[in-house]
């Protein structure tokens, strides 16, 4: 019995694995489908983080106000998105929350969801970071010179604030941006999920994700350049 579960997994074994097998002109016929999944992962990202950057402005905003259910409130949500692991809300997000609201989410849906809730809660952090950075002096110039505190707010020190977090803005959106991978298990259609799909269906698993990796890579890569020009200019 034992040599012949060895002859069985020898004999599969050297069929799957030998570089001779491998067929990397073959992904060519797969790159449509792969790009399209790349298009929602960034359609996601973008969409997600943008909703995400509302929230954490608010919620931000909240964790420095002296209001204490509203800090409460901010400090409760922020503590658990951060505590929690993103498959695991993605999976409550589409399965578990349905049920509490009546009513079935779509994927795309569920997905943006969840990246805007997530790395809402990280946004939140940067941005009270980033407010708490600018000197305290500059609210006090600022209503010396007759402006509310709103005002103040808005015209003197989010501005300044601002400026400081867009490398951390940028290092969420690339974070984001991969955590769209594991938006595949509730089935949205972006990058990862299009891989999975190929390689079940076509055997060809080393080629297909190798593809996906060096996607995911072209675009983070890309989005590093981006952000590193930006700093530059916002330095001078």
């Amino acid at each position: 019995m034992r040599q012949r579960t060895r002859l069985f997994y020898e004999r599969h074994t050297l069929h799957m694995h030998p570089l001779a097998t491998f067929d990397w002109p073959g992904v060519i016929e797969f790159l449509p489908s792969l790009l399209v999944g790349l298009c929602y992962t960034l359609l996601v990202a973008i969409v997600g983080i943008g909703i995400g950057f509302i929230i954490g402005a608010f919620v931000g905003l909240g964790r420095l106000t002296r209001f204490k259910p509203l800090y409460w409130l901010a400090t409760v949500y922020v503590e658990v998105i951060r505590g929690t692991p993103v498959l695991v809300q993605a999976m409550w997000i589409f399965f578990a929350l349905p049920l509490l609201i009546g009513t079935n989410l779509p994927p795309l849906v569920a997905g943006i969801i969840v990246i805007a809730l997530n790395s809402g809660a990280y946004i939140a952090e940067i941005v009270r970071g980033a407010v708490q950075s600018v000197a305290k002096g500059q609210m006090e110039a600022g209503r010396s010179l007759g402006m509310s505190q709103h005002t103040t707010m808005l015209n003197v020190i989010w501005p300044q604030a601002f400026r400081r977090m867009i490398p951390p803005l940028g290092n969420q959106f690339i974070i984001s941006l991969k955590d769209t991978s594991l938006l595949s298990v509730i089935l949205v259609p972006e990058l990862m999920f299009e891989g999975r799909m190929i390689a079940a269906s076509h055997f060809n698993s080393v080629e297909i994700y190798t593809t996906v990796a060096a996607l995911y890579l072209v675009i983070t890569l890309t989005l590093s350049k981006v952000l590193n020009v930006v700093e530059k200019r916002l330095d001078r």
